[in-house]
């Protein structure tokens, strides 16, 4: 289970709520940062801003598409619209959720995510 997110309050949040349902996390500051850790080629997902310094959530969503890599992504942002949570739906992520989102709905959309 990653979380990429450019706030680091926000990041330890994300990631101790995760932590508290018993699963394990590892946390990145930028979309640059995670593609650049050597990741375990295990079913996981991804936490992840939309709107982050550099490189945008939706954008590293397209980099790891095109690289052949569907992992599960569950969106979050305090600046989505509807048409950022279609485009964001269309490409393949299993939610999409707005700050303040409620933390049972985040941790119930990562139970289905590694599920899948």
């Amino acid at each position: 289970m990653f979380v990429v997110d450019d706030d680091s309050a926000m990041r330890e949040a994300l990631s101790s709520l995760i932590r508290s349902a018993g699963v394990s996390v590892e946390a990145f500051a930028s979309a640059r940062e995670y593609l650049e850790h050597k990741r375990p080629d295990l079913p996981a997902c991804l936490v992840l801003d939309v709107r982050m310094p550099g490189m945008s959530g939706l954008e590293l969503q397209r980099e790891l598409a095109a690289a052949g890599a569907h992992p599960p992504i569950i969106f979050i942002t305090a600046h989505g619209d509807e048409k950022m949570r279609l485009q964001a739906r269309r490409a393949g992520a299993v939610e999409f959720l707005s700050k303040p989102f409620d933390n049972d709905a985040l941790i119930d959309s990562v139970r289905a995510a590694l599920e899948r």
